[in-house]
Order: C-alpha cells, then structure tokens, then sequence
C-alpha cells in the first residue's frame, strides 16, 4: 500500500468534524504552495512571454474592457 493509499484510509475513517478540520487545512495548504509557486514562475521570469503577448493583444485592440 502507498503512502497516499494510507493516508486515504485514514481519511476515510474521519468524522464529520475531523473531515471538515482536514478540508480547512488542506485549502489552506494547497493554496499556499500555489502561491509559492506562482511567487517562484514571477521570480524566475517564466510569465513574461505571457504578460508581454497579453499587452501587444491589447495594444493592437484585441481586448475589451469587462
């Protein structure tokens, strides 16, 4: 049995309180290391071809305001 099997075993023997406590702080978790994810890509420059193709799109009127 894997590590993740294991650990979804042990979640499916939550109570609703427990699931609900573990629910929390798994979003919580997963949003953080979103977020350092996303800090790293910035650092690292891996959005720029992105953010410079955006603004030539809007530059050439291929935008509209929301």
């Amino acid at each position: 049995m894997s590590h993740v099997e294991k650990i979804g075993s042990q979640i499916a023997g939550f109570s609703s309180t427990e699931l609900a406590a573990f629910r929390k702080w798994f979003f919580e978790f997963d949003a953080s290391d979103r977020d350092r994810q996303f800090e790293a890509d910035v650092t690292a420059r891996r959005l720029d071809g992105l953010a410079e193709n955006a603004l030539r799109g809007h530059a050439s009127g291929r935008s509209r305001e929301l």
